[in-house]
């Protein structure tokens, strides 16, 4: 749902598909960007002209998609799909030349038979599965915080064309320590958090980004930094949402990072680990559940961490199922490069408040009744290569899981697992997150019940037989270190 600040207060601004009809005219509108969400997160578009547009369309839906030409979608005898466009998604796309002045409406996916059925593979279909299905459960409602990093890049160069002869990428960043055009200003791996300019050269993209996110799609911003990394590593916090609404806040802030980025003559990417030997990005997604306006995950009597039982359920849940879940949370055969110990990434499955080694942590600092409502769950596997869709439904229902099975998440572990003896961590009894991505989709493949109130067999089929796709397009290639190791062998 988009916002907007209004002296100082968050309102919401809920468009109608009559609202929007006005708009297209009052707004000068040429033409309409109709936009949707793939099974594995690709964000596609269909383009319309604006007076091509009716109201009926919000109803009935385009005939606009070959669902079989979008990897995890339909077969070639079934692939005609529609896009059914939601009002409450209109927003003007700013970066487009005003002769050509453009908003965009972000869809649903509807089966192309007489029925008109939600998509089953429909990832923005699953989320709203995923909140009727909280709800049937006796929560009205859940909030969703995630925090999305990625890395922004001079350029990138990449030669994998010629697998037979060689393979090779080169970042180029004036950021680095390895570049030319900022001596004297460049950071150090892992040195590159907080940093003022003229260390920091992305305050003004992260400026035109918050004004894109916040004054055209009415996204709400808190703050932007950089992160910890080298060459480019930002975090815009975003305001929290209900489960569906963040994820399109998700896809709308990548869609727009990157066209900024592009306009400036610069690359923004979601890639996890692109930096060897620095730190990686994440998406720490803080949710909480709520009935009639209580915050579910709030006990003062708590002494460690004011956290009910209800919310320690919900974070066994999601312990229960981390190997599985990383699957969908941490996508691609880079994350796991990401997730290895000693650059801030959690690999361990436990919990505490202020232990960022665990994957787990309810924020300490937002402590006492005047703060009931800021408590939450903070899930720090997660990482922005994902689905977000995807991601957040596979949360709840691992949550949802630990709350009926009464999974507790245990005691908390208040020492660095990073720096335990492997001894003292399987005295404590804490399990590691996946290795790769192998070993996540086949633990997705033998722990997947817990899903199964939102996702449906052929979905999780899809998303295991994608993974493993993506496994066998790395594993079958030689690194490019491998040759410095073992070249003399």
């Amino acid at each position: 749902m988009p916002y907007k600040l209004i002296d100082g207060r968050i309102v919401p601004l809920t468009f109608t598909a009559p609202e929007v009809m006005r708009r297209l005219k009052d707004d000068d509108i040429k033409f309409i960007d109709l936009q949707f969400t793939g099974l594995f997160g690709r964000f596609h578009h269909t383009t319309m002209d604006a007076k091509m547009f009716r109201i009926e369309d919000f109803e009935d839906g385009l005939p606009k998609v070959d669902g079989s030409s979008i990897r995890g979608f339909t077969e070639i005898h079934e692939s005609d799909l529609i896009i059914r466009p939601d009002p409450a998604t209109y927003a003007i796309i700013p970066w487009i030349e005003p002769e050509h002045k453009t908003a965009r409406l972000i869809c649903d996916i509807l089966s192309g038979g007489a029925e008109r059925d939600v998509f089953p593979r429909d990832p923005r279909g699953l989320a709203r599965k995923a909140e009727r299905y909280t709800a049937e459960q006796g929560y009205d409602t859940s909030y969703w915080g995630p925090e999305v990093e990625f890395f922004v890049f001079d350029k990138i160069e990449v030669n994998t064309m010629t697998p037979y002869q060689g393979q090779s990428y080169h970042i180029t960043s004036k950021e680095a320590p390895w570049s030319t055009d900022n001596v004297g200003y460049a950071l150090r791996l892992k040195e590159g958090y907080l940093p003022s300019a003229p260390g920091d050269t992305l305050m003004e993209y992260r400026n035109e980004c918050v004004d894109a996110l916040a004054n055209n799609f009415g996204i709400v911003c808190d703050a932007h930094h950089h992160e910890v990394a080298t060459a480019g590593q930002c975090e815009i916090d975003i305001r929290f949402d209900t489960l569906t609404n963040a994820a399109d806040g998700v896809q709308s802030y990548k869609y727009i990072v990157k066209n900024i980025a592009k306009k400036r003559n610069m690359i923004a990417t979601m890639m996890p680990k692109p930096i060897a030997l620095d730190n990686g990005s994440g998406m720490h997604v803080n949710v909480s559940l709520w009935n009639k306006g209580k915050n579910l995950f709030y006990d003062p009597d708590d002494d460690y961490a004011e956290l009910s039982q209800t919310g320690r359920y919900f974070g066994g849940g999601i312990m229960e199922h981390a190997q599985a879940l990383a699957a969908i949370i941490a996508p691609t055969t880079n994350s796991y490069r990401r997730l290895v110990p000693g650059y801030e990434a959690p690999v361990y499955v436990a919990w505490s408040t202020g232990n960022r080694s665990a994957i787990i942590r309810i924020p300490a600092h937002y402590k006492g009744k005047k703060f009931a409502n800021m408590k939450r769950i903070e899930f720090r596997a997660p990482d922005p290569s994902c689905n977000p869709y995807l991601a957040f439904s596979a949360i709840m229902a691992a949550g949802l899981d630990g709350i009926k099975k009464k999974r507790d998440m245990g005691e908390p572990v208040k020492e660095d697992i990073f720096k335990m003896s492997p001894k003292r961590r399987r005295e404590l009894g804490i399990k590691q997150l996946p290795a790769s991505l192998r070993d996540a989709y086949e633990a997705l493949d033998s722990d997947n019940a817990f899903l199964k109130p939102v996702f449906d067999d052929l979905t999780i089929e899809k998303i295991i037989e994608h993974a493993h796709a993506e496994h066998v397009e790395v594993t079958v290639r030689p690194h490019p270190h491998e040759f410095s190791m073992y070249a003399d062998v």
